[in-house]
C-alpha cells in the first residue's frame, strides 16, 4: 500500500489516471461546452470520484470511503477535468467572438490590440 494507492500502482494508473482521466476530460469539456459555472463541474468530478472509489472497492478490495484516497482520487480527477475545462473555454471565447479576444495560450484568451472590454 502506498500514499496515492491502495492495492498496487498498476492499477491506480489504469482506474484513476487512465479510466477516471478521460471520464473527467469529458466531464470538464461537457461543463464548458454547455456553458455551464465552474462549481458544477466540482459537483459531478466528485460523484465521480465517488464511482471510481466503488471501482477501486470492488474490484481490488480497496477501502470503500477512505478520505485519504478520495481526496488524492478527487485532486487528480479535478486537476484534469479543470484543465479540460478551460482548454474548452478558451477555444469557444476566441472562437464565438473572435472579433473581440485572441489565444494567448492553451488556457487564456485577452482582449485583441485596439478593443476595450465595457465590464
Amino acid at each position: 500500500m502506498g500514499i496515492l494507492y491502495g492495492s498496487s500502482m498498476s492499477a491506480f494508473i489504469v482506474l484513476v489516471v487512465i479510466l477516471g482521466g478521460l471520464a473527467a476530460a469529458a466531464t470538464g469539456r461537457s461543463v464548458a461546452t454547455t456553458w455551464r459555472p465552474l462549481p458544477i463541474l466540482f459537483w459531478f468530478i466528485f460523484l465521480l470520484t465517488l464511482a471510481i472509489r466503488f471501482l477501486s472497492f470492488a474490484l481490488f478490495e480497496e477501502p470503500l470511503l477512505s478520505i485519504q484516497y478520495l481526496v488524492v482520487d478527487y485532486a487528480i480527477l479535478i486537476g484534469i477535468a479543470l484543465a479540460s475545462y478551460r482548454m474548452t473555454r478558451t477555444t469557444q471565447m476566441v472562437t464565438q467572438y473572435s472579433w473581440l479576444y485572441q489565444k494567448v495560450g492553451p488556457f487564456g484568451w485577452t482582449l485583441k490590440p485596439g478593443q476595450k472590454d465595457n465590464y
